[in-house]
């Protein structure tokens, strides 16, 4: 007698298998505290099935057998084990479903092209059509499928499936944390290991901006989120100045070579980029007078000082626009990816960290190699009072041309130090303390563990919760009554906090119990805020307490839709509903962070594929809700809908409040039509509004299209401004925001 698997393979009938599988259902009522069968009792109900199936003397499937022992099961009254197999069976089918699943993934990245396939463009700087992309994709859907139908609790992989809330991330959630706010100086000062050899610290800035970029991609491959480089302006500064006594020695000696004298060791290692002319002078007077005390004149040492300013200058400025080169070509993660990296800068007001701010600018204006708008880095510009906001500040022209560049290149984005959540931690002249931010929006400051920094922590995870989803459950139980609607939505947003929290905390707990040596770089070489206290085999519970744990949400304006009717760009009644729902977000996370002495926090979560994967979970269960889920997507997080009419500064006063609230980040978009770069006023009015309203991180979106041939970067109607080609001569580029 055979037995037909369910992949169609025929095997000899065996006894043992309904014995074992009858055992194992038995075991888990035992453990649960039910009433469990007798040896006896099991063996009898293994028999009963053997005979059954011999007396019919028949080749049988498999299926047909289990659904025999489920049936004696129940007529011997052993109801307990038989729901545990009937459990057991569907655990079995659901993993065998996934693994179908996982097969039809894995022939979508294989065989088809990335612009086909919604699986291949869900992140935007891995190239799918790649090979390394292909197989960093094949792994991260192996792990997924892994941690949802074999790994996690079933109420986490159950909440994550149903669509009410996102696990973001979920390949990693047994690997490793989200991002990174590197301090530069303290890596590039202690000098690092990549793993294969100790690079020294650098001796200049073109050294300094190359080795930063490896740096982030290297701290990108322990992690699985974005990395950022705190306060670029102030680590790169002194290595201006070591480029700086370099070309004053060049220049000297070029002026010895041209006036017949001979060359000779001097010590110019007190100069700095930008000194005073006077100190300047006598320094290197100084030097030279010893031997040619009648050669040197203050002509000589002028030029000498002139030279080495433009020379230096030069320098910095290839080395910002190489780092941006290397940054939208350095590859990490096994090839696969292009490391997802920001940098913070506009506060150093040293003529050294001015010099790399107005020198990244230009890199940022002058684009690449073709002329084309760089993804990467996204380019950060703190803006604060007395540092470079107002006319008369120290950094004021950088401001004005942060302004210029980001109305040409939609970068820089802006951070306001000067908001009072974020003014609080601020100590002047010490960048650790800058609200600087991830990027994307991702942002740690407060910490109850440590430091109030941002430098050297990062957020360890975070979930999104689909908040239209919670707001149609309600309206369908409670569809005339608004009291019992909303209370039913606070009851179940309580329920899927408190599982995000639990789900967090688990993960949590996984990671916290890895070693030093499973992330080489980031806490083997002291990125990590504390990691330098510990050796290789020391756990990194201790110093992961300094990341912040996040619980994030989505489609705030189409919730308020389903539960009120409006959402808060058309009601102030909305408005205030949308600030409560959030602000009892922040309640419980702030309740968590006092209860527990972790960093938890309330995310503004950037959710872009995650609020098209929302409205069609929402579509599936409750059909095109007009003002709902009547779309492809969800507003992200508090913003008010793209699809709505508002005046700009009508969409900065709703949508500010919020920022106090998102402490663990947030963004806001304006929409400009035009073309800003000939209204360059009007783009920094903007700038001061949304600053001014206290917003924490915001910028403004625009048209940027790009001629291919000549490469004219800019609005393009139909006939390109620079060379006059017409668009169906050729296709012009739209640049797209990554985040």
């Amino acid at each position: 007698m055979q037995v037909f698997k369910r992949d169609g393979t025929a095997v000899p009938f065996d006894k043992s298998k309904i014995l074992n599988a009858i055992k194992a259902a038995n075991k888990d009522v035992s453990c649960s505290g039910h009433s469990s069968m007798s040896y006896k009792d099991v063996m009898k109900v293994a028999t009963i099935v053997s005979h059954e199936i011999k007396n019919d003397d028949k080749d049988i499937a498999v299926e047909k057998i289990q659904d025999m022992v489920e049936k004696a099961l129940m007529e011997s009254g052993n109801y307990e084990v038989a729901k545990s197999y009937i459990l057991f069976r569907q655990r079995r089918k659901e993993q065998r479903d996934a693994a179908e699943n996982l097969m039809r993934s894995y022939n979508d990245l294989l065989f088809a092209d990335a612009k086909d396939v919604d699986l291949k463009r869900d992140n935007a700087n891995i190239n799918t059509d790649a090979p390394m992309g292909i197989m960093l994709k094949l792994g991260a859907e192996g792990a997924k499928t892994f941690a949802k139908k074999y790994a996690l609790p079933k109420k986490f992989a159950q909440m994550h499936t149903e669509n009410y809330v996102h696990i973001h991330d979920l390949d990693f959630s047994f690997i490793t944390l989200n991002c990174l706010q590197q301090d530069l100086s303290k890596t590039l000062k202690n000098g690092f290991s990549t793993g294969h050899g100790f690079l020294r610290e650098p001796n200049s800035i073109r050294s300094a901006a190359s080795l930063a970029c490896i740096a982030i991609q290297s701290s990108q491959n322990d992690c699985f989120g974005g990395q950022s480089i705190s306060a670029l302006d102030y680590s790169l500064a002194p290595y201006v100045d070591k480029s700086f006594v370099k070309a004053v020695k060049h220049a000297a000696n070029e002026w010895l070579k041209f006036n017949g004298l001979e060359e000779y060791n001097m010590d110019f290692s007190d100069m700095k980029y930008g000194m005073p002319i006077n100190e300047a002078r006598e320094i290197i007077s100084n030097n030279l007078n010893p031997k040619y005390v009648h050669q040197v004149y203050d002509i000589d040492a002028d030029r000498i000082y002139s030279v080495a300013m433009a020379d230096v200058e030069e320098e910095t400025k290839q080395a910002m626009e190489a780092l941006v080169h290397n940054f939208n070509s350095l590859h990490s993660r096994a090839g696969g990816q292009v490391p997802f990296s920001s940098v913070n800068y506009g506060m150093d007001t040293s003529p050294e960290g001015r010099l790399v701010t107005k020198c990244m600018l230009d890199a940022m204006d002058a684009g690449l190699g073709h002329g084309e708008t760089p993804i990467f880095p996204i380019n950060v510009f703190l803006l604060k009072d007395g540092v470079n906001y107002n006319s008369g500040d120290p950094n004021y022209d950088l401001f004005e041309r942060a302004c210029e560049v980001s109305a040409k290149r939609l970068f820089p984005n802006f951070v306001s130090v000067d908001s009072p959540y974020n003014l609080k931690y601020y100590v002047p002249g010490d960048y650790r303390t800058f609200p600087t931010t991830m990027g994307c929006r991702t942002k740690v400051l407060s910490n109850v563990n440590g430091p109030n920094e941002s430098s050297s922590r990062g957020n360890f995870a975070f979930t999104t919760i689909n908040l239209p989803m919670l707001a149609l459950d309600a309206k369908k139980q409670y569809p005339n009554s608004q009291e019992k609607r909303l209370e039913k939505f606070f009851k179940d947003f309580d329920k899927y906090i408190n599982l995000s929290h639990d789900y967090l905390q688990y993960r949590y707990n996984i990671i916290a119990h890895k070693k030093v040596k499973n992330f080489p770089f980031l806490m083997g070489q002291g990125l990590w805020m504390d990691s330098e206290k510990l050796g290789p085999e020391d756990e990194i519970g201790e110093v992961l307490k300094h990341a912040s744990l996040s619980i994030g949400f989505c489609g705030l304006a189409e919730c308020l839709v389903a539960l009120v009717g409006h959402h808060h760009g058309e009601s102030e009644d909305a408005q205030k509903l949308g600030l409560k729902i959030v602000g009892h977000l922040r309640e419980m996370t702030d309740k968590f962070t006092n209860d527990e002495h972790m960093n938890w926090s309330t995310f503004s979560s950037p959710a872009e594929s995650t609020a098209g994967d929302f409205a069609k979970a929402c579509q599936k269960k409750y059909g095109k809700v007009s003002g709902v889920c009547d779309r492809k997507y969800f507003s992200n997080s508090f913003h008010v809908p793209v699809y709505y009419s508002i005046k700009a500064f009508d969409k900065i006063r709703i949508e500010a409040p919020y920022h106090a609230l998102s402490n663990a980040g947030c963004i806001s978009y304006i929409e400009m039509d035009g073309d800003p770069t000939k209204n360059v006023k009007a783009f920094m009015r903007i700038v001061r509004a949304m600053h001014d309203a206290d917003m924490n991180y915001f910028s403004i979106n625009h048209p940027v299209d790009r001629d291919p041939v000549c490469g004219y970067t800019g609005l393009i109607n139909n006939i390109c401004p620079h060379c006059g080609r017409r668009e169906h001569e050729h296709y012009h580029d739209v640049i797209p925001r990554c985040c």
